[in-house]
């Protein structure tokens, strides 16, 4: 080789910057190419409209798959500020949809993510054809449009307006999704898991692509975890020997609040489903703490009532899980996460302050329903016998 085809240097690297490094490495940023990198395109933009709503801002959100392949999240909170955004020149409506968002972290108890990893609809931005933005504020509706991240047209005053809140339309760039499509029901189960997470949540999903088949789903559960535990038992309900214990408390130890609903049915299965900071999790100290809490209450009542001899070792995680459904949510200040997916729960004051906790409100249930708790205890003697 000559020394030309050898030499590395400085010269050789491009520095990608803004939209041209997001659509040169859009998994980077949405994760896939694929219908995963549709949803979470959605999840992006509908980030800050939740967001609005948990914080009282805002009453309610609506997305809309529409007939032309686009997608409409509207809001009915105040607006997004239109005046001009500091250290840009511009408006702030256009530093939101032509700026990267970086976050430090995953954000407090108070934060809800929906997105890939948090950066925010600039990269919806980038990744679509087309973009549209409608503000309703102080009795006028300003508008703008883009074409992937370029502004193509001035923030202006289109009209006089009724009441406020924000409307943003994407059309995801088919030069990179390709022939990737929207799901309907993956994005209605991930809305819903969150308004069952979020009580004061109150948003919709609606479905126009195809003409004569328009659906639409309505996501509001003031019962919380209850009502959640209540829907993944939706066809074991007339098989449950046990009703739902729930309950929600604040620990300041671990610098957050615990949510639990739990219940036997008649299933052969075990549903934990486990959660933080609204997000799905594979494990973590919070799951493991709810197990410690459960065999340490049920352990406890059986050796009350001598169901258990003296010398019977205590129950163990794995011997109370069939038919059990429960959902464990914490939403900490602080939450650390293990590894870059998020997916298990690290905070080791979690694990204890969910154990007692669990141990103390399933205790307290268990002896004030002995019929329910016979039930409970006879399942997983014969689970342990089988």
């Amino acid at each position: 080789m000559s020394e030309e085809t050898t030499r590395y240097d400085a010269s050789h690297i491009r520095v990608l910057e803004g939209w041209e490094a997001v659509r040169k490495r859009p998994g980077m940023y949405v994760g896939s190419t694929s219908e995963r990198g549709l949803h979470n395109m959605v999840f992006e933009v509908a980030d800050r409209a939740v967001n609005e709503v948990l914080a009282g801002r805002a009453g309610s959100v609506e997305v809309t798959l529409t007939p032309d392949g686009g997608v409409r999240v509207a809001d009915d909170g105040p607006g997004v500020p239109v005046g001009e955004a500091q250290g840009t020149g511009g408006p702030e409506l256009e530093a939101l949809l032509t700026t990267m968002q970086t976050a430090a972290g995953p954000g407090g108890r108070h934060a809800v993510p929906l997105g890939f990893c948090g950066v925010g609809p600039f990269v919806v931005n980038a990744l679509s054809r087309r973009m549209t933005a409608e503000v309703r504020r102080a009795g006028i509706r300003w508008a703008q449009e883009y074409a992937r991240s370029v502004a193509v047209s001035p923030l202006s005053e289109a009209e006089t307006a009724t009441g406020c809140g924000t409307v943003i339309v994407f059309w995801p760039d088919a030069d990179i999704f390709e022939a990737a499509e929207f799901s309907f029901d993956a994005l209605a189960e991930r809305f819903r898991e969150l308004a069952f997470l979020n009580r004061a949540l109150d948003i919709s999903l609606i479905d126009r692509r195809r003409p004569g088949e328009s659906r639409s789903a309505r996501f509001r559960f003031p019962g919380g975890a209850r009502d959640f535990v209540a829907f993944l038992d939706t066809e074991m309900a007339a098989h449950a020997p046990t009703e739902t214990v729930a309950f929600e408390l604040e620990d300041p130890r671990m610098a957050g609040v615990v949510e639990v609903a739990l219940r036997w049915c008649g299933s052969h299965e075990e549903r934990v489903r486990g959660f933080a900071n609204s997000r799905p999790t594979i494990g973590g100290t919070h799951e493991l703490g709810f197990r410690d809490g459960v065999a340490a209450a049920v352990t406890a009542y059986a050796r009350e009532r001598l169901l258990l001899k003296p010398t019977d070792p205590g129950l163990r995680a794995d011997q109370f899980g069939e038919g059990l459904t429960a959902v464990v949510s914490v939403k900490l200040d602080h939450p650390e996460f293990k590894g870059p997916t998020r997916g298990v729960l690290g905070n080791p004051p979690v694990r204890t302050c969910v154990g007692q906790a669990v141990q103390e409100h399933l205790g307290t249930w268990l002896d004030g329903h002995p019929e329910h708790a016979s039930a409970v205890f006879g399942r997983i003697q014969g689970t342990c016998q089988a």
